[in-house]
């Protein structure tokens, strides 16, 4: 990376995040009256609208000090977006009545791997101008281009998405508000193909691992509350020439759920699909969350548990030996029902897949296949 290809990267994405903003807008334009103007659509719209014309109005980025400010500039349209994932969720879960499941699953899909898109191009820029101060000072970059990593270590990204659930505080209700009795967390055993590496975005891997073990975790906890020992969970890697699969097997009892008729449901933002969508206590959460803002990272997870901010750069730059918590901070996160399609949508941006198995009475068998980068385009729709 040289100065001319990065102010090449900076108009770049000058020029084509408008164009993907304004095709959102459109979607949302062409939403119901009764769905634009529900609590959270509206403000989103608001957002986009304001976004887009900033983007219209930005000059061309000349020289490394115009560079530097559009990063800020970047940074700042990134943070004033973080209510966007919790609004569209609570606005669409209020409109499910008024949407056809098709049709609101769709759109939250469209504007969801639209967001991802969007913001990939923004911090994969911000990475890269970064990465070229480094050099420039003669320190050592880590293996990775902006935000892709090129040879991610796959075992250690699930060991560390293990370590930071199992030092968590344990916290578990059941579906009755009942607490569970503290017996610690289920261990998680790696096998397979352990030493597999390929390129990927590493923020959108440890999440997906994150939501999978943290819901096979609870599960365990829960089908196996009266044990005095809790079975472990399974993370079989196996490598193939153009992708990796993972599967993650636990013995939480299935997802025997009185609210989805089947588990890829679960994926769905319908009251239909998922009556859990209109539950009080979640569309409570929802409000909460889009107040502050939800960002979808493993950082974000674990950093409100001692209180402390999460820095955006924890995932990247968390791979030494010092504490976690003390580096990020940990605290249990609201129940607001999206580490699962958002953990599909993160999957399926790539051209991966995610799938859930239910064996009812015993477990749940989740398998991912992610394309390694480079052997499959972004699944965006313009």
């Amino acid at each position: 990376m040289d100065e001319e290809r990065l102010l090449k990267s900076a108009n770049y994405v000058r020029t084509e995040l408008p164009v993907r903003i304004a095709h959102r807008i459109r979607d949302l334009q062409a939403l119901p009256y009764v769905v634009v103007t529900q609590e959270g659509v509206a403000k989103v719209y608001e957002l986009y609208w304001s976004a887009f014309e900033k983007f219209r109005r930005y000059p061309p980025i000349n020289n490394m000090a115009d560079n530097q400010s559009f990063c800020q500039f970047l940074g700042n349209i990134l943070g004033e977006h973080a209510t966007v994932i919790p609004s569209l969720s609570l606005g669409l879960s209020l409109s499910s009545p008024h949407l056809p499941p098709d049709s609101l699953d769709s759109f939250m899909s469209r504007m969801l791997v639209s967001r991802i898109s969007r913001r990939v191009l923004a911090e994969h820029h911000i990475a890269l101008s970064k990465s070229l101060e480094v050099t420039s000072t003669g320190s050592q970059a880590g293996p990775r281009v902006g935000i892709i990593y090129t040879g991610l270590n796959l075992k250690r990204s699930i060991d560390r998405c293990a370590k930071l659930l199992r030092e968590r505080p344990y916290d578990i209700e059941d579906d009755n508000g009942e607490n569970v009795p503290n017996r610690g967390w289920p261990e998680v055993v790696v096998d397979g193909h352990v030493d597999t590496k390929f390129a990927y975005i590493r923020e959108h891997l440890e999440y997906i691992i994150f939501e999978l073990l943290k819901n096979a975790m609870r599960a365990t906890c829960l089908n196996h509350r009266h044990s005095s020992i809790l079975p472990s969970i399974r993370a079989t890697i196996v490598a193939g020439e153009n992708d990796v699969g993972l599967r993650i097997s636990d013995q939480g009892g299935g997802l025997v759920k009185t609210q989805i008729s089947a588990p890829s449901d679960l994926f769905s933002f319908s009251h239909v699909r998922n009556a859990t969508r209109m539950d009080d206590t979640r569309l409570g959460a929802l409000r909460s969350a889009s107040s502050r803002g939800v960002k979808a990272t493993v950082a974000e997870q674990v950093g409100h548990w001692h209180n402390i901010a999460p820095d955006d750069t924890f995932i990247a730059d968390q791979l030494s030996d010092k504490d976690p918590e003390r580096e990020a901070g940990i605290a249990p996160h609201p129940r607001i029902g999206l580490g699962l399609p958002m953990s599909n949508i993160f999957t399926t941006y790539f051209g991966g897949s995610l799938e859930l198995v239910s064996l009812d009475g015993w477990g749940t068998d989740v398998y991912l296949r992610l394309p390694k980068l480079g052997t499959n385009l972004e699944g965006i729709e313009l």
